[in-house]
């Protein structure tokens, strides 16, 4: 399967009282790979809500924080589907600088219907680009 990568520069706002990019952020930088990974593919996430009642949520997290990133650094998020089930897809992500991992993940997402939040399959057209 492909690795999508997404370059992210590190702002004030996503530090901490030390400089450093704080826990939680990495998430947000995670999740903004996944999102420009779908709509490398064609795939808005408001189309997918209303053509296709559809959303993706966050199932699971793994996070391993090796090493810091700071202010202003440049980094490359990259997105991964490892496994794709019928309704749920898990991503290996790696957030690196300058081929230094800094974070890792293993992200379980589930697709859900956007208007019951009930569990559904994927639909095909998806699965079809992103696997």
């Amino acid at each position: 399967m492909t690795v999508f990568h997404w370059p992210v520069r590190v702002y004030y706002e996503d530090t901490d009282a030390g400089g450093v990019v704080f826990y939680a952020n990495y998430l947000k930088f995670f999740e903004r790979a996944r999102t420009e990974m779908l709509r490398h593919f064609g795939f808005e996430q408001d189309q997918l809500i209303t053509e296709q009642n559809v959303i993706f949520v966050v199932r699971s997290v793994q996070v391993d924080y090796l090493a810091p990133a700071r202010f202003n650094e440049s980094l490359d998020v990259s997105a991964e589907i490892t496994q794709a089930k019928k309704v749920s897809l898990n991503f290996e992500q790696v957030i690196s600088r300058d081929d230094v991992v800094l974070c890792k993940a293993v992200i379980r997402i589930a697709c859900l219907t956007a208007d019951t939040l009930k569990p559904r399959a994927i639909p095909d057209n998806l699965v079809e680009k992103l696997v």
